[in-house]
């Protein structure tokens, strides 16, 4: 006798014939289904019949049972679009999944490094060498005015007002701020650009350039702050975003209002900075927890 198919059969076609999907999503899609048609069938209910209610004692029910929320997350996506696709070829008249919300997933706390492994990473380059000092001056900078590394080696001369001791970046969906330099930044901007600049490019505008006098890719830089990461001596994770992380981070631990840090990261969400509130907790959470004689 031959096996019936899963009444969520077809969706999984249409994803591939029509949507061209991979085969890889379409097996997500169709694990999850799978789960949930169990559910419904462990309840004397028929998958393509479920209603809201059938679908928010389902969600309770994976939350009793421990689901990470990721895995919930994922299991509603696919019951939207199965549920959409249904609605599509009037299988129904009504989207039950329309009320019901996506479970709330905790955002990831960014990678930071402590003051003291700043200072030792910024210490790292060789400053009698161009290439080292303008290392010196792209990490400075980078720490100083919180940078992603991209804005960094896109940075053209007249970016830098070392008059006013200030940059100007363009930074995601092409929209510029100006950020301050810092005294420490600004004193080693001024020492490359006398010293180093020269060195490695004569004409052009690019303000940190490769050994090669063209501008330097992030994967390049990259690159060079991992070795210094490693003259440093540093045992913590580097990632794209430490330093960038580590600025803001320690702006906040340091008091500082969470919308001018906004403001200088160019987040155009204050939700987006504010995972280093989070951050901040953490922090002080662990220092009572070491040192306070009932923590």
């Amino acid at each position: 006798m031959a096996k019936s198919l899963p009444p969520y059969q077809p969706f999984l076609d249409h994803l591939l014939l029509v949507e061209r999907l991979s085969a890889r999503t379409i097996d997500s899609y169709g694990r999850d289904l799978k789960a949930l048609n169990d559910w419904a069938q462990g309840q004397g209910l028929a998958l393509e019949q479920l209603d809201t209610e059938a679908l928010r004692c389902h969600l309770d029910w994976r939350a009793s049972a421990g689901y990470k929320a990721s895995s919930t997350a994922r299991l509603m996506t696919a019951a939207k679009r199965y549920y959409g696709f249904l609605l599509q070829e009037k299988q129904r008249g009504d989207d039950p999944t329309a009320p019901l919300l996506r479970p709330r997933l905790a955002r990831p706390l960014p990678k930071s490094i402590s003051e003291a492994d700043v200072e030792a990473l910024l210490a790292a380059p060789n400053l009698e060498d161009p290439l080292g000092l303008r290392d010196k001056a792209m990490l400075e900078l980078l720490y100083a005015a919180g940078l992603r590394i991209s804005e960094l080696v896109g940075l053209s001369r007249d970016c830098v007002n070392l008059r006013q001791g200030l940059v100007r970046v363009i930074g995601k969906g092409d929209k510029e701020r100006i950020v301050p330099m810092g005294e420490e930044a600004l004193h080693w901007l001024d020492q490359y650009l006398k010293y180093g600049r020269p060195e490695l490019i004569r004409d052009g505008d690019v303000l940190f350039p490769s050994q090669r006098g063209q501008q330097m890719t992030r994967q390049t830089f990259w690159h060079r702050i991992k070795l210094h990461g490693q003259v440093a001596g540093l045992k913590s994770d580097l990632s794209p975003h430490t330093l960038r992380h580590a600025f803001a981070t320690h702006l906040v631990n340091h008091g500082a209002d969470l919308r001018v840090v906004q403001m200088l990261l160019g987040h155009a969400d204050l939700s987006t900075t504010q995972i280093y509130t989070q951050v901040a907790r953490e922090r002080l959470k662990r220092f009572h927890e070491q040192h306070h004689p009932r923590g």
